[in-house]
């Protein structure tokens, strides 16, 4: 494993859980932020020492790479103190489902296991001692991930560090159940706050009333293109009620694990066969997500480019089996003949697992290790839309409503970020909002709204897309003739995972 320049190796221990399973860099494995008040400090003023050394990378592209993520622990720990008011962070230092993944003998990852356990009562410390600004609804929807970490807790760790630790999940449960209980309403980071956020992590001054224009022409565009493959199956119905209708084949709980292999294995062929992308090599496992990560309904945990060779891990979550009828119901729409292909191209192929395989050949450290979100999610979304165009499943229109599904799903996802975070909409608000202009409804549409509170940037997907399928464009027109998406992909991929605001590099050098 390389080794990280002082400014690079700031970054990262201000990213410890994010980049010992994302990027594999597992020697921080066993180990955990220390995100208490003090610890941060510390930790920024590291960053600004490693900076101030003058150490600039050769490669004008990564040093703005670089330079990007540096602005970003900035505004996150500095400016808005997000580890005081978000449980997120802490979360991370207490999960213990990235070692669960083939990296490393079992051994080894079972010994890291039990060193970051025996770890908890000190992360607990620092969490309850940060946590001092977290809101009610934030709270409220982090309280049942927060539970499911005890799920976690390895069978073989001795009585003493097993008691500790459970004594530890117990205080840090207690507090956001008081805080879910008596905490303040407000979630705001205000319009100021969510433009820093946003624009520093992807290098762009960004003007977020124009984002919103965007979203609203892009959910415009998505009800035509919906209505015109619902007209597919029947002309005379309105769209989103001929879409509910459809969601309601699916599987039963039992089966969802099943039908995701399928489209797993149908999307990873066709990404192959359409020569979608540089990389098609590696395997792809798919399976129940670990009871930490069961607040998403599908995601990829993939082998890291500072890992061996390995399989990747996409992990699906059935509801649970004390959940009512209806609500039980309701979620496994989500897993529904005709948006569970969309997921798994968003998930697997050309989607994540792909991009993922893709990141471990990316030529530079800079850019194996610090990946965009925005752009990791615009790429995955985009090519649900690709797979449209290229023609897989284009007998069955199901396909093509499925993506258009989770396309407005997605930017009612950024909507609702900019609402709740500058113009006060609520959460209930927001879960009406995605039950008026998608198709889903009750707990999905619930989640969906109070995801915001806690990730106030996941409208990230549409925003990477739109970004994506505009730089698209912009090569069509400067390639000309030499355009074809595998260049076009293949030129993208070589810059890992960038911020969006740096994307012309694909222009000039690709």
């Amino acid at each position: 494993m390389e080794e990280l320049t002082p400014r690079l190796r700031a970054v990262c221990d201000l990213r410890v859980a994010e980049v010992r399973e994302a990027c594999g860099r597992h020697e921080y494995d066993g180990e955990i932020q220390d995100l208490s008040p003090d610890g941060v400090r510390s930790g920024l003023a590291r960053l600004e020492q490693a900076r101030a050394s003058g150490d600039i990378l050769d490669d004008s592209h990564d040093e703005a790479h670089l330079t990007a993520f540096e602005n970003l622990a900035r505004v996150e720990f500095g400016d808005l103190e997000l580890h005081r008011r978000n449980p997120l962070y802490h979360l991370g230092e207490l999960d213990l489902a990235c070692y669960d993944r083939d990296y490393a003998p079992q051994d080894q990852r079972a010994a890291a296991r039990l060193a970051q356990l025996a770890s908890w009562p000190r992360a607990v410390d620092n969490a309850i001692a940060a946590l001092d600004q977290v809101s009610a609804p934030v709270a409220t929807a982090l309280l049942g991930p927060v539970r499911g970490l005890a799920a976690g807790i390895p069978d073989d760790a001795d009585p003493q560090t097993r008691s500790a630790a459970l004594a530890a999940h117990a205080r840090i449960a207690a507090h956001l159940e008081r805080t879910a209980a008596t905490g303040v309403a407000q979630t705001a980071l205000g319009t100021a706050g969510l433009t820093a956020l946003m624009g520093s992590a992807e290098g762009i001054r960004l003007d977020l009333g124009r984002l919103a224009e965007q979203a609203d022409a892009e959910r415009d565009r998505l009800r035509e293109r919906l209505a015109e493959s619902c007209g597919r199956v029947d002309p005379g119905r309105p769209p989103l009620e001929v879409a509910r209708e459809l969601v309601r084949d699916h599987p039963d709980a039992a089966g969802v694990i099943d039908a995701a292999r399928s489209w797993t294995t149908r999307a990873i062929e066709f990404t192959r066969e359409r020569d979608l992308m540089p990389y098609n090599d590696g395997e792809c496992l798919v399976g129940l997500a670990p009871p930490s990560r069961r607040w998403a309904m599908a995601m990829m945990s993939s082998n890291a480019p500072g890992e061996p060779e390995g399989p990747s891990w996409y992990h699906v979550t059935p509801p649970d089996e004390s959940w009512p009828a209806r609500e039980t119901e309701e979620w496994l729409e989500v897993f529904s003949e005709t948006t569970l292909p969309g997921i798994t191209v968003h998930e697997v192929a050309p989607g994540h697992f792909s991009h993922g395989r893709a990141l471990r050949q990316a030529p530079t450290t800079v850019r194996r290790v610090l990946h965009s979100m925005a752009f990791v999610e615009g790429w995955a979304h985009y090519a649900e839309e690709l797979c449209v165009e290229e023609g897989f499943c284009s007998d069955d229109p199901r396909f093509a409503i499925g993506v258009w599904l989770e396309a407005l799903v997605r930017v009612t996802r950024l909507a609702c970020a900019i609402g709740v975070h500058t113009a006060g909409l609520t959460v209930q608000e927001g879960a009406r909002r995605f039950e008026t202009d998608t198709h889903i409804a009750g707990p999905p549409a619930l989640f969906e709204a109070q995801r915001a509170t806690f990730d106030p940037t996941y409208g990230r997907y549409t925003w990477g897309k739109l970004v994506i399928m505009d730089l698209r464009e912009r090569a069509r027109k400067d390639w000309g003739a030499g355009f074809t998406l595998r260049r076009f992909h293949t030129a993208m991929m070589d810059l890992g995972a960038p911020p969006l605001g740096l994307l012309d590099t694909v222009l000039e050098r690709g």
